[in-house]
């Protein structure tokens, strides 16, 4: 089974919470494989958000210091999952549509998802001066990082846990979002940007449109200043993305060594306590068949690849039927000759 964190960070949010909980969709994603925990970042509140989230059964991280970024950096720091999702716990972001949207990730084999919310169907939930903003930062984005990301400022994102491991995103307030989309992109993972409903904003606004505002754009040149510096350096031949991958191929082989180790220990346990001694290493591997669970890890953790350069090979009618999401044909990513490629792997 797989395991899933879902981190929300909290500024005084103990009246959408609730909402925000009840929207979890736990039963599905049981039903669908994930093993789920939900953190909740405690950004300093004083309406006793904290407390609220752990009655619901949520797991509460604490960051004192304020700032979206800085508690995003708390909650992933503390995630377990092998997969993370984020969402704000303002009731806008749809949790119900992770089901979906994991699905449309295992499907294109992607590492890192974002979401956009500008779709014309989502223009009653935002202000018309936040709307024409967002199309502002998020049109500067793709100039200076050349991604093709519609929405740079969505605060819905669901990746792999090597991929954080692997980025280095220093924004302690609301640029967090932008930067961790263009780090990632730049990277070389394997990205894709898909639509999503976005909803009406439950509570009060805590966005400060101005002091943001200039603060995003400051952080999108400085960090298109840093990443041209990064990527003369000679480490930069290898993309950040194949080094993570080859880093989690390595761990996953280790873990499957273990495991055989310790089913072969329990195999002689059991051959000592009927025959009264351990098997002949001769004999050994004839014995070792009838431990199919660690055969079938080995052979899981073996047959994985991680190449950098990959494209899909199944049917172009089951790809466009996975492919729509609420009506809509989901956002490729420059690169993608139509939507039946594999994803974008930026490098």
């Amino acid at each position: 089974m797989r395991s899933l964190s879902i981190v929300i960070p909290a500024l005084n949010e103990a009246e959408n919470l609730p909402t925000v909980m009840e929207t979890v969709p736990y039963r599905a994603l049981a039903e669908a494989g994930w093993e789920i925990e939900v953190i909740v970042v405690d950004n300093a509140s004083t309406d006793g958000t904290a407390e609220v989230a752990r009655s619901l059964g949520a797991r509460v991280v604490s960051q004192p210091l304020r700032g979206y970024g800085n508690a995003y950096q708390a909650g992933f720091d503390a995630a377990q999952g092998d997969v993370i999702a984020t969402g704000d716990a303002d009731c806008t972001y749809p949790f119900d549509a992770l089901p979906h949207l994991l699905h449309i990730m295992d499907a294109r084999r992607v590492e890192f998802m974002t979401t956009n919310r500008l779709g014309v169907e989502n223009r009653h939930a935002m202000k018309p001066s936040h709307t024409v903003a967002n199309h502002a930062l998020s049109a500067l984005s793709r100039a200076l990082f050349r991604n093709g990301l519609r929405d740079s400022q969505s605060g819905m994102w669901i990746f792999q846990r090597h991929v954080w491991a692997a980025i280095d995103v220093r924004s302690p307030g609301m640029a967090f979002s932008q930067e961790i989309k263009n780090a990632a992109t730049r990277a070389g993972f394997r990205c894709l940007e898909v639509p999503i409903e976005y909803r009406v904003r439950g509570g009060q606004v805590k966005l400060n449109a101005l002091p943001d505002g200039v603060a995003n754009l400051r952080q999108l040149f400085e960090h298109k200043i840093r990443d041209n510096r990064f990527r003369t350096t000679p480490s930069r031949m290898v993309p950040l993305a194949e080094m993570a991958r080859a880093n989690v191929a390595a761990e996953r082989a280790a873990e499957a060594a273990e495991r055989a180790v310790a089913a072969v220990e329990q195999l002689n346990e059991k051959a000592t306590s009927v025959f009264g001694r351990e098997l002949p290493s001769e004999a050994m591997p004839a014995a070792a068949t009838t431990v199919k669970p660690m055969a079938d890890l080995l052979d899981d953790e073996i047959t994985e690849t991680f190449e950098l350069d990959e494209t899909e090979s199944s049917d172009p009618e089951a790809a466009r039927s996975s492919e729509r999401f609420g009506g809509t044909t989901l956002a490729a990513l420059p690169g993608q000759r139509n939507v039946d490629e594999a994803p974008l792997e930026m490098a």
